[in-house]
């Protein structure tokens, strides 16, 4: 029988923030630097990235054109560091989520719950990824790389901890938790979070359960 998932911390979106949190005490440079990637992250996540002038981020962070110009030389650069950011940040829940419940289906369970959480959260505006990806189609650019590469390091993540609940299947196994945390983050926008969530979740206990009853059927031949 499946346990339930563990928290596995704050929603992605909060966990950004608190991590990008810091003291003042940092040097002027590093400090604009926070001020202008905090506000783009929070522009750029609520409002969309296109949408959001260099102009607004510089006015918003209370540095000056040369200021931003010194820290990042494109809008693209901006960019790029906001996804790196997220990067972090959600690599952190993810192995959070793995160090607090060690045994593979236990840790994606995790997974799972920590993305249910995100879904439920006041201030959930879908897939940070998926959101650039929608305004990066062309997969020749900077910005959509950088989507690839985060969503390829999801991709493996899962693969290795699917692995270990039935090698035969890992792949397939992967590629659908995936689909339902795409679908979970786009209908999370659009219809009631907590049934969303709640849907979600039964689908990643169902895939689990098929394949730790494959494993299962296995060692007992």
């Amino acid at each position: 029988m499946l346990h339930e998932p563990q928290p596995a911390g704050p929603t992605v979106l909060s966990a950004m923030m608190v991590g990008m949190a810091r003291t003042e005490t940092d040097t002027r440079p590093s400090a604009a630097r926070l001020r202008l990637l905090n506000t783009a992250t929070r522009l750029f996540y609520a409002e969309g990235i296109h949408s959001v002038g260099v102009d607004r981020i510089i006015a918003e962070a209370g540095v000056t054109r040369a200021t931003f110009y010194r820290h990042f030389p494109s809008k693209d650069d901006l960019i790029l560091a906001y996804l790196r950011e997220v990067h972090v940040m959600e690599r952190g829940l993810v192995e959070a989520a793995i160090a607090a419940n060690p045994a593979p289906v236990d840790s994606l369970l995790g997974i799972a719950g920590a993305i249910a959480q995100n879904v439920q959260s006041p201030a959930f505006r879908g897939c940070a990824f998926l959101n650039a990806a929608a305004e990066y189609p062309e997969t020749g650019h900077a910005v959509h790389q950088e989507i690839i590469a985060h969503r390829q390091w999801f991709l493996d993540t899962l693969t290795t901890l699917m692995a270990q609940v039935h090698e035969e299947t890992a792949d397939p196994a992967a590629r659908h938790f995936v689909m339902l945390r795409d679908g979970a983050m786009a209908a999370g926008c659009l219809f009631n979070p907590a049934l969303v969530s709640e849907t979600f979740l039964r689908g990643v206990e169902g895939l689990l359960r098929v394949n730790t009853a494959r494993q299962s059927a296995e060692t007992d031949r």
